[in-house]
């Protein structure tokens, strides 16, 4: 990878540099305003804490000076690149939503095409939306009888490059929120191929590189670029992402210059901190720390596998027609045997065990397990889900939410999203919107996958079960009417 002698993983730049600051006594005559933490409301300093404005500083004249010439975060990235095995690494405070943009943007640029599997997240659209990229969108493997959408295989791939030869990579996107994961490997020999980079968006896959008993990590699968939230699965705080590159494919340069035509000019210290001492804490300690973590969540899985009502999900996700393969770190739970929704799951949980789930649609709930887990989160965690089925029946029963057929999500893309999304556009009732294309993104939240795009035909299908849905409980936070009795389509 270029690098000529073993980097010091005890070293950690940012942190080093901030304890500097510190030491030092520096009193700043410019930004942030609230000069660190002494203009804080007292009221809020009691909430959030001193040490939260103490490490607020800014990186230019702060944690290095005008000129950046200790290099402080070049070095922190550099050192990140070495610990995960790419050649190089950008951080990114504005979370893996700016970083998936800035990727697609060094790939292809406006008008040329890109093959994106269609589950990608919201922030994947909104990449195609502001470049102007074309899209080709790559159909999930859909599980009818689970009702889950699955990573494209490798020969889907090859399939859409057949079709669309001009296009300049592909953006994949593993884990899903449920834990599947995709043949990266194959995919990335599909791309590479065709002379075309590959994009991964494993957003929820920075812990892979730390264990050989996760699945595969991109940089090692062949991608070209990968880029994952650190705050999703890792130790780092909310925003926190890294882009990843290596080989020729893509230009470093290319890179970070998109990253800066997209990324804010105020950094956030914070953020650049907790990812260095992230880092350090993985090289030193991560594989056992990862290996509590999966002997937790087995546990776990045993333990809930045997509660009446309760379906855990696991080798029903993975095979020739579905994924490539599991983070067992997502405990994935079926509650339909219940008779309730897992929306309604979540809910109650949080009610009443004050425990907090990170996903959960009409059929299930996921609760992640990291190495910040530990005895008393285990046994609340199962605790919580065995009163859950145990007290279901006094869980009012939920309205019917109307599942289409899998290929039902597989809409035609009618006009180019950035086209119908800037366009003129009106507000039409849902009684009169099938057959019209939607210039707006629905996109039930978690996991924040769009049903609906730009540009796409909308169905009666789609209408029914959005609406179903939102009288339900689904979450639609995107959609102009998050009611879903009005849809924002293209003018005639």
């Amino acid at each position: 990878m270029g690098r000529e002698q073993t980097m010091d993983h005890t070293r950690v730049p940012v942190l080093e540099a901030l304890e500097a600051f510190r030491r030092r006594g520096d009193v700043v005559y410019g930004p942030p305003g609230h000069k660190q933490g002494r203009g804080v409301d007292p009221r809020g300093l009691e909430i959030l804490g001193e040490g939260v404005f103490r490490s607020d500083v800014l990186s230019l004249n702060g944690l290095d000076d005008r000129r950046e010439s200790q290099g402080v975060l070049s070095r922190a990235e550099e050192l990140m690149a070495d610990a995960v095995r790419a050649d190089h690494a950008f951080f990114s405070t504005c979370g893996s939503s700016l970083s998936v943009k800035t990727a697609m943007l060094a790939v292809a640029g406006p008008g040329e095409k890109l093959l994106i599997s269609r589950n990608a997240h919201k922030s994947v659209i909104a990449g195609v939306i502001v470049s102007g990229v074309e899209p080709v969108w790559v159909h999930p493997r859909f599980d009818a009888g689970l009702h889950l959408a699955h990573p494209p295989s490798p020969d889907d791939v090859r399939r859409a490059f057949e079709q669309h030869p001009d296009a300049k990579g592909m953006l994949l996107i593993p884990p899903t929120n449920w834990g599947t994961c995709a043949d990266i490997e194959g995919v990335a020999d599909v791309c590479h191929a065709h002379d075309a980079a590959l994009i991964v968006d494993e957003a929820w896959g920075a812990h892979l590189p730390f264990h050989s008993g996760l699945p595969a990590w991109g940089m090692d699968a062949g991608a070209d670029i990968v880029v994952t939230s650190v705050h999703k699965m890792g130790g780092a705080i909310e925003q926190s992402s890294v882009f990843h590159l290596r080989g020729d494919r893509v230009s470093p340069q290319v890179l970070k210059q998109r990253e800066d035509l997209l990324g804010t000019t105020s950094s956030s210290s914070l953020v650049y901190a907790s990812l260095d001492g992230w880092r350090r804490q993985m090289v030193e300690h991560g594989h056992d720390l990862l290996e509590g973590a999966l002997r937790r969540s087995g546990r776990v899985r045993e333990a809930l596998a045997a509660v009446p009502g309760l379906w855990v999900l696991d080798d029903e996700m993975t095979g020739p027609d579905a994924a490539h393969d599991l983070d067992p770190l997502r405990v994935v739970v079926d509650v339909r045997r219940l008779g309730i929704h897992g929306m309604q799951a979540a809910e109650w949980l949080r009610d009443r065990c004050h425990v907090d789930i990170g996903v959960a649609d009409t059929y299930r709930i996921s609760g992640q397990f990291t190495h910040a887990d530990d005895d008393r989160t285990e046994r609340l965690f199962v605790d919580s889900l065995r009163r859950l089925a145990e007290e279901a029946d006094t869980i009012e029963r939920p309205p019917a939410v109307h599942q289409p057929e899998p290929r039902a999500f597989e809409l035609e893309q009618a006009v180019r999203p950035r086209d119908a999304f800037f366009g003129p556009a009106e507000q039409v009732p849902a009684e009169k919107v099938v057959g019209r294309i939607a210039a707006e993104m629905i996109s039930p939240y978690p996991p924040g996958v769009p049903v609906i795009a730009p540009g796409e035909v909308i169905t009666a299908e789609i209408v029914d079960y959005l609406r179903t849905g939102a009288a339900a409980g689904m979450l639609i936070p995107d959609a102009a009417d998050p009611t879903m009795d009005s849809f924002r389509v293209t003018a005639d």
